[in-house]
């Protein structure tokens, strides 16, 4: 049996008994959020979304090889990339990266850092708990007689990628250094630096080891209970602590929302209660398949996500894209154009509850 209605604007949307799994690989930080998404919508069409949190370079390798008909990233790719790789990249949702720390006695929120002192914690240069620098942003606070003990990516990571990228905005030498980069060649030190697969593995590392600094996606700080870092944000006036209302200031704020440019970026904008590490994560996908029928369960997928994920996010650590971003989803969905003529259609059976 069948059951249809229409969704103002586009098509008649049908529901029905089809079966398929759609693959995807790559980034990490948001795979807890695309998990959610494809248990849901299995539940609603039968298809199942089978995704590989493999980090955002094995996604962006996958999608290009054309091993996956997904592949996640959190670094969107420049457009001169996309048109040599024949590949629409669509933003999904907001998220925010953290710094964490294993520090018994310190609870969340009460260690305060900079981003200059941050980007000498992870360049090796502050090498304990109780160094001047960190003391002088904490006067009061009893910090441990431990030395930092370093957790960061061992693969190419997105996530890795948008860390750096505040560590460079905040320090000179940070950038001079190491710069922007989703696997940099973190420098031997003074403290010990040790590396985990994954967003989940410097999470299992950090609780492991007592003095660990760490940076991780907040669904994660908040499921995991990680003692997270106040930052000084964009305005250097003052800490925040990260939340979602913290993350949703940065994107209001941003061109994002302004705008609708959905490439801009969401790093230490000068708003007071901005959280300076936010985010935005991508799906990548090939814009000239062979048939329409290569990509069409992906295609809807992906569409559905924005017409119905939404209430799926909340209180997830995540947050949706801005109405004026998420209008634009059925004209890119739209601009996939199969070689052998045939059309993509945009409707998901999913869409009619």
């Amino acid at each position: 049996m069948r059951f249809c209605k229409f969704w103002v604007g586009f098509v008649l949307v049908c529901t029905g008994s089809a079966h398929g799994q759609i693959t995807g690989a790559g980034a990490t930080f948001p795979s807890a959020a695309y998990q959610a998404w494809g248990a849901e919508y299995q539940k609603r069409t039968a298809k199942q979304f089978l995704y590989a949190p493999t980090g955002s370079g094995d996604g962006q390798k996958k999608i290009i090889a054309r091993a996956v008909e997904i592949g996640a990233s959190d670094i969107a790719l420049p457009q001169s990339e996309l048109a040599k790789h024949g590949l629409i990249q669509l933003p999904t949702l907001v998220g925010a990266m953290v710094p964490v720390v294993n520090l018994k006695g310190v609870p969340a929120n009460a260690l305060k850092l900079n981003g200059a002192v941050l980007a000498d914690i992870f360049l090796g240069k502050v090498v304990h708990w109780r160094d001047k620098s960190i003391e002088a942003l904490n006067p009061g606070l009893r910090l441990p007689n431990l030395p930092i003990v370093r957790v960061v990516r061992a693969d190419k990571s997105g996530s890795t990628e948008t860390f750096t990228h505040y560590l460079s905005m905040q320090s000179e030498v940070f950038d001079k250094t190491l710069g922007r980069s989703g696997l940099p060649a973190w420098p031997a030190a003074a403290s010990p630096l040790e590396k985990g697969e994954g967003n989940d593995g410097v999470v299992k590392l950090l609780k492991e080891l007592p003095g660990a600094i760490s940076y991780a996606s907040y669904d994660r700080v908040l499921k995991q209970g990680l003692t997270s870092v106040a930052l000084r944000n964009g305005t250097d006036t003052g800490y925040v602590s990260v939340s979602e209302r913290a993350f949703r200031a940065a994107v209001m704020a941003s061109g994002m929302y302004k705008t609708g440019d959905e490439s801009s970026n969401l790093l230490n904008i000068p708003q007071e209660d901005a959280w300076p590490i936010t985010m935005t994560t991508f799906m990548l996908m090939d814009a000239e398949p062979k048939t329409a029928a290569a990509v069409q369960d992906a295609v809807q997928f992906i569409y559905w996500t924005q017409l119905s994920g939404d209430q799926l996010l909340k209180n997830s650590g995540f947050a949706p894209l801005p109405s004026m971003v998420q209008a634009r989803f059925a004209a890119r969905l739209a601009a996939i154009h199969p070689k052998d003529g045939s059309i993509v259609s945009l409707r998901t059976m999913a869409s009619a509850y």
